[in-house]
C-alpha cells in the first residue's frame, strides 16, 4: 500500500478538489495519530496503521465519505483476505470507520456513530 504521507507531500494531481483534500490531510502525522489512539485505548500496530493509511488514501482519492456504510464497505472489501469486517472490529473495537477515522485525523462520516451501525462510541 502506498504511503499516504508521501502522497500529500508530493502530490501528482492538480485538481482543485484533490488539492483541498491534500490540505485537509497535511496537518496530521503519526505522532498525532498515536496520541489519539492512546486516548481511544488503542495500541497501534502495523495492522492498525494499514487501516488508517487506507482510510486516509480513500479520503484523498474520493473525498469525505457520504456515509459510514460506504466507507465500511470499502474497508470490508480492502481487508477481505484478513477477515473483513470481523478482523477490522477486532482492531478497532469502537468501529473501524469511526475510531480509525478519528485516529487518522479525518472527520467521522455521517451516521457512523449511531449504535445501530455497529460502531458506536
Amino acid at each position: 500500500m502506498p504511503d499516504i504521507n508521501k502522497q500529500t507531500r508530493n502530490p501528482d494531481v492538480t485538481s482543485p478538489e484533490t488539492i483541498d483534500q491534500q490540505h485537509d490531510l497535511a496537518g496530521w502525522n503519526r505522532e498525532i495519530g498515536e496520541q489519539v489512539a492512546a486516548e481511544e485505548g488503542v495500541t497501534m500496530t502495523d495492522a492498525h496503521w494499514e487501516v488508517v493509511d487506507f482510510l486516509r488514501k480513500h479520503y484523498l482519492e474520493h473525498g469525505p465519505a457520504s456515509s459510514g456504510r460506504e466507507l465500511a464497505e470499502a474497508l470490508d472489501e480492502a481487508f477481505a483476505e484478513q477477515g473483513g469486517s470481523r478482523y477490522l472490529h477486532e482492531l478497532f473495537v469502537k468501529g473501524p470507520v469511526a475510531q480509525g477515522s478519528r485516529i487518522g485525523g479525518l472527520s467521522v462520516p455521517p451516521y457512523t456513530e449511531d449504535e445501530s451501525f455497529g460502531s458506536a462510541m
